[in-house]
């Protein structure tokens, strides 16, 4: 009985750790892989892996190789059904699961089926070795807590009335992965509210991991809208989608994708797409500059300042080669106005104000859609320009043959205003006394569309500039001759005919009774 005991007590502790290796590698699996980066015109590669049933939670480490060269991978991670995030140049691990996600990455359910891990050649410097080492570990079993998210619901109307609205079209949190990695939402409204700010724009780069934590947010902050959106990075320009609820592929110049096809799917899920910084010079800003080929007329909006870089030489060009593009702005801040870099804005600085029926996303999206706008450069103090072009307008051109381009100014006693027509200036007036107006008489040309704006100059320093408003023919106008349908005195003449029709039926069978009595 003893030997037997003693048995026990030997196979007991060999059976458990066992069991317990056992389950261990049931609960996880790792593939690794390594190799040289491949070379060639494509900017992204891929690493597919099989992903079975029953996995909760995947990570991803990775890192180039050696890493003490000069190159610079980008990370992200699709599913069979699209993406699940994306990180960027940030080396830390990342983390999908069902109930929780590293930042920059997307919860939700884990599908069985070929999954991928993208990898972006950000930076490849000729003559050094690049290569790549990765991990992916699959886990039945979820080593991250539960995170509190909800489903993206529009917030509806935050303040009624139809006024000017103060924003930024372009502003980072933790979700970016080259954001500062404590920057919660909570603390970019905070900022934002301090700067007398009614909504801003959260644009993190080609990811959308941020919606279903919105909702706490907004509940949060009742009085400063959260506008939805993101960035689409690219090796040759980035881009705001303004608007947008679902990711679009972010890996332009690889296997044929263009930036064409980008554009068309972010406008068939409704947003609008604006080129964001467009002229950035800044050497260790990777793919900054605009330089992608795009027909201009599938162009929403372009940043005309940001940062403290201007882009209004750009948009110019954009719009002298077909564009109705917006004029917005943006502070691309990354750190909620902390330890700010010698070219860095907070947020707010510069501001865009947006005229709209009232704070909504709705109402904000279609007033940046007819150009109804005016970029403050140096924030939500600089001086106000409200411009207006008499006549029947659509979105935001107007149809007239002959116009009154008229401005009222407020805080630039002494300032510089400069009316632009197609580019040029085509008057200085000086600014007297803090509220001032000023009208100029215009034609719209014989063939095709003007364009008028107007701009703030102290010194040499650009303080406020407005969206252009275009000028066409009335007989140009949608209906042709300038006619509106839909106007009160249309709808009065259509019910007196229908009143005078059934006036003269009334009449004809009563005069037929009358008839057929006598």
């Amino acid at each position: 009985m003893r030997s037997n005991r003693q048995m026990l007590c030997r196979v007991l502790p060999l059976a458990l750790c066992l069991s317990l290796a056992f389950g261990v590698a049931r609960a996880q699996e790792t593939i690794h892989f390594e190799g040289d980066v491949p070379e060639g015109p494509n900017t992204f590669f891929f690493l597919d892996f099989e992903v079975p049933e029953g996995i909760v939670e995947i990570e991803v480490a990775h890192v180039h190789v050696p890493e003490d060269t000069g190159n610079v991978l980008d990370w992200g991670i699709d599913d069979p059904n699209g993406s699940r995030g994306w990180g960027g140049s940030n080396q830390e691990n990342a983390i999908v699961g069902i109930e929780a996600a590293s930042r920059s990455y997307i919860p939700g359910p884990m599908p069985a089926g070929t999954w991928r891990v993208t990898v972006g050649k950000a930076k490849i410097v000729p003559g050094e070795p690049a290569g790549y080492s990765v991990d992916v570990t699959l886990r039945t079993i979820a080593t991250q807590e539960p995170q509190s998210r909800k489903p993206y619901q529009d917030p509806g109307a935050l303040k009624n009335g139809a006024r000017w609205y103060a924003g930024d079209f372009h502003v980072h949190t933790r979700e970016s992965g080259d954001a500062r990695f404590t920057l919660t939402i909570d603390e970019a409204l905070d900022f934002a509210e301090g700067q007398g700010l009614d909504f801003v724009m959260l644009s993190e780069h080609n990811t959308n991991s941020g919606l279903t934590l919105y909702a706490d947010a907004q509940a949060g902050h009742p009085d400063i809208l959260i506008f939805p959106g993101q960035e689409f990075t690219t090796y040759r320009g980035h881009g705001n989608a303004l608007g947008a609820l679902d990711n679009v592929d972010y890996t332009i110049d690889t296997d044929g994708y263009t930036i064409a096809q980008a554009i068309e799917a972010f406008h068939a899920q409704g947003a609008l797409f604006s080129i964001n910084h467009p002229s950035n010079p800044l050497p260790d800003c990777r793919g900054c500059a605009w330089t992608l080929e795009v027909d201009p007329t599938t162009i929403d909006g372009v940043e005309v300042q940001t940062l403290i870089l201007p882009g209004v030489e750009f948009w110019e060009d954009l719009c002298a080669n077909g564009s109705h593009a917006t004029a917005i702005a943006g502070s691309d801040d990354h750190r909620a106005g902390q330890d700010l870099g010698t070219f860095d804005t907070p947020i707010g600085t510069p501001t865009t104000m947006v005229f709209a029926s009232e704070l909504s996303v709705d109402a904000i999206f279609e007033g940046v859609q007819s150009g109804r706008t005016v970029v403050k450069v140096l924030g939500p103090n600089s001086p106000m320009i409200e411009t207006e072009l008499s006549g029947k307008r659509v979105g935001n051109t107007v149809f007239a043959d002959q116009a009154n381009l008229s401005v009222v100014v407020t805080g630039a006693d002494g300032m510089s205003l400069r009316v632009i027509k197609n580019g040029d200036v085509l008057e200085v007036v000086q600014v007297s006394g803090d509220r001032f107006e000023h009208e100029t008489a215009v034609e719209a040309p014989p063939e095709g569309e003007d364009r008028y704006r107007h701009e703030l100059v102290k010194g040499a320093q650009r303080q406020s500039l407005s969206s252009y408003v275009w000028l066409r023919k009335a007989d140009d106008a949608p209906g042709g001759g300038g006619c509106d349908c839909r106007t009160p005195g249309a709808e009065w003449s259509d019910g007196a005919l229908l009143f005078s029709i059934f006036f003269l039926c009334g009449w004809w069978l009563l005069r037929h009774r009358a008839a057929g009595r006598s």
